[in-house]
């Protein structure tokens, strides 16, 4: 089947289950539950749980929420790490109707409270008291408030889920998926995940792409293996223990991992891995050829688009090795173009903001609570990426249109430097900035986790062949901390704040 035919399959897919009136989230893990009651459904570390255990627990914890004064429609900020209370968390809510809204938990107060006052919440889940002004209760605690665990009545929420976005701004907003808590068959078929597959996540549960690959997973009986925290050696370790047939990463996971000593990378056995997708993060052309090297190009696979669900665009490994550091055609949604800062429609090839929008007539993916959406004439949204289309409507990014840096009139995206810093096998992690200079307006700063043995001189070399003079830092300053969470994110707008300050 040609690939062109195999994305419409998969887009088609994604557009509607073939049960028109698909069951709730609760009713499908009921069903499963019934089926096979002893079989193991997730893994944290040493923590499992079978199908039929998390019907029952997750029964007595939507009991506890309704205790707290959880009801259907509301909001349920969710503030756990990666763990199979964090699946229990979204279980609950959905049997009673209610919206979950996950947050790190590691956010600082000051955020916390933001969020759950934007949201609205009742309570907060979390398993550490917080002084946030509204109730913060423990999965324990929810779970140990009835000894019920007999089915409730069958409720389907306004909302099957309601990330956050734009906290690094000071301005956070909640993005309220418009579809209802239904069983999402079409996402998994999307996501290439069947019943009899173990799921590996590394990623936080709490960011989008882990949340909307993760339930799906679940929806159709696979078997989900949760890591609390990334870690490179340990992801291949569970690979191959699990025999994992597919994988959640973003492109900060994949460097971590490639830098690996390549005899603890051929230590494990990865060949179970038959579907990995990357997305979240532009993945540098050159590890992206090593893992298809690797794997091979039919295992990775990559989508790019926005927690809105307005467009997105997929290819595999075949596909980009004919279209070298393209993030693929249009698979999903409506259409994709690129503007100029006037609102004028660029032509092929040319560089500007990448706006989508929807079919006409296509129900309203999302909607913005705390924020408005940025928007053109004729339906056309942006999510703040910069980039180009070529003639055959292959999208190329360059950056985030915010973190762009003019140097001397002359457009530097911090991707580019970073992809080409990190490329040294010696860089761990690397965000570059824009830091004022009265001379060129801007000069761009490299900030940098090292590996042992990098010299400033040594990465000024690297870089001297894979960049034109003006795209290189003209300082570079090395870190001991982690830049990227485990979600391959970056505040970068704190870290620039952080440095004019010094």
């Amino acid at each position: 089947m040609a690939l062109n035919s195999i994305l419409e399959t998969l887009a088609a897919a994604a557009a509607a289950t073939p049960n028109p009136n698909p069951p709730s989230i609760g009713a499908t893990l009921k069903a499963i539950a019934a089926q096979k009651p002893d079989q193991w459904a997730v893994k944290c570390v040493d923590d499992m749980c079978t199908w039929g255990e998390l019907h029952r627990r997750t029964n007595r914890i939507a009991r506890g929420l309704l205790a707290q004064g959880v009801r259907h429609g509301d909001f349920l900020t969710v503030a756990l790490p990666n763990s199979i209370g964090f699946i229990e968390a979204c279980y609950a809510a959905w049997k009673i109707g209610a919206i979950p809204q996950p947050v790190s938990w590691r956010l600082p107060l000051a955020e916390m409270k933001a969020i759950a006052d934007l949201a609205n919440s009742s309570i907060v889940v979390n398993d550490t008291p917080l002084d946030i002004g509204r109730p913060v209760i423990s999965i324990a605690e929810l779970h140990n408030a009835s000894d019920d665990d007999s089915d409730l009545p069958d409720a389907v929420s306004p909302s099957w889920k309601a990330p956050t976005s734009g906290g690094s701004t000071g301005r956070p907003k909640l993005i309220v998926a418009g579809t209802p808590g239904v069983t999402q068959e079409g996402g998994a078929l999307l996501w290439r995940i069947k019943p009899d597959d173990v799921v590996l996540m590394p990623g936080p549960l709490y960011h989008n792409g882990p949340l909307v690959t993760a339930f799906p997973a679940l929806m159709v009986g696979a078997q989900l293996v949760v890591m609390p925290k990334f870690d490179a050696e340990e992801t291949l370790r569970l690979i191959d223990k699990h025999k994992a047939t597919w994988i959640y990463l973003v492109p900060t996971m994949m460097s971590r991992i490639w830098k690996l000593p390549e005899e603890v990378r051929n230590k494990y056995d990865v060949s179970s891995l038959k579907t990995l997708w990357h997305l979240a993060a532009p993945c540098p052309a050159w590890l992206k050829e090593e893992w298809i090297a690797w794997l091979g190009p039919d295992v990775v696979w990559e989508l790019y688009g926005g927690t809105e669900g307005v467009a997105a665009t997929i290819l595999d490994g075949n596909e980009w090795l004919a279209h070298k550091g393209s993030v693929g055609t249009i698979a999903l949604g409506g259409e994709i173009e690129a503007f100029s800062p006037d609102g004028t429609m660029l032509p092929r090839g040319e560089t500007g903001e990448i706006f989508m929008r929807l079919k006409p007539d296509a129900p309203t993916t999302y909607r913005y609570v705390g924020a408005d959406t940025r928007a053109l004439d004729g339906g056309w949204e942006s999510i703040g990426d910069i980039g180009w289309l070529d003639k055959d409507g292959y999208l190329y990014l360059a950056d985030r249109r915010t973190d762009m840096i003019l140097v001397g009139g002359a457009n530097v995206y911090p991707a580019e430097v970073e992809a080409a810093i990190d490329e040294h096998p010696l860089v761990q992690s690397s965000c570059v900035i824009g830091i004022p200079d009265e001379d060129l307006g801007a000069r761009v700063h490299a900030i940098v986790q090292p590996r042992d043995g990098l010299t400033q001189a040594d990465l000024e070399a690297h870089l001297a062949d894979r960049l034109v003079r003006y795209k290189r830092p003209r300082s570079i300053e090395f870190v001991n901390t982690p830049l990227r969470d485990d979600a391959g994110k970056v505040r970068r707008s704190q870290l620039r704040e952080e440095r004019i300050k010094k």
